[in-house]
């Protein structure tokens, strides 16, 4: 197939408006030329793949030479979902946008002032009941009978010792080693 006149001004005019409102301030018109250069990619595409000819399956009396080259379809397949995918992005982008514009000088901060404050009350609270209870705590044990004794102290001291020498003395023991080998 031969380019045709028709599709070549097609595809220069898609990729000079698509470009010239592409450099536009607005997302929504930087989507549309998005989207115009995108199609005028896929009619290049087009216009490159050579002549049209048979489908591109290899069987008896077939000459490769008659067979159409798929790969450019694949490409403008390929093209029109990178396309799309951009668009689905782009719009994402326009969506949000106006949604912070609509929010004006608050911003992304949409907390509700109530609850924050609840909040800050029900924390305040807890740590004053902590700090209450602490302080009962220390309370009891200065008001305790309770006399520390130091022979007590020691003496748990020497049995946690004792402890730790046996239990150190059967992790050194070989698994194969019984009682009679030592």
């Amino acid at each position: 197939m031969t380019a045709s006149l028709t599709l070549v001004i097609l595809m220069a005019v898609m990729f000079g408006a698509g470009i010239s409102i592409m450099l536009e301030r607005s997302l929504t018109r930087v989507l549309i030329g998005f989207l115009l250069v995108g199609n005028a990619v896929n009619v290049l595409i087009y216009l490159m793949s050579g002549a049209p000819g048979l489908a591109p399956i290899l069987g008896d009396g077939v000459d490769p030479d008659e067979i159409s080259d798929p790969l450019p379809q694949a490409f403008v397949l390929t093209a029109i979902v990178i396309n799309l995918g951009i668009t689905a992005f782009m719009l994402a982008l326009i969506y949000r946008s106006w949604w912070l514009a609509q929010l004006g000088a608050k911003g992304d901060l949409i907390d509700d002032e109530d609850e924050d404050l609840q909040d800050a009350v029900e924390a305040a609270d807890l740590i004053r009941i902590s700090a209450e209870d602490d302080a009962a705590i220390q309370e009891l044990i200065e008001a305790s009978d309770e006399e520390f004794d130091d022979d007590l102290d020691e003496e748990l001291e020497l049995e946690a010792s004792a402890r730790d020498r046996v239990e150190r003395r059967g992790d050194e023991r070989r698994p194969d080693e019984t009682e009679d080998d030592r």
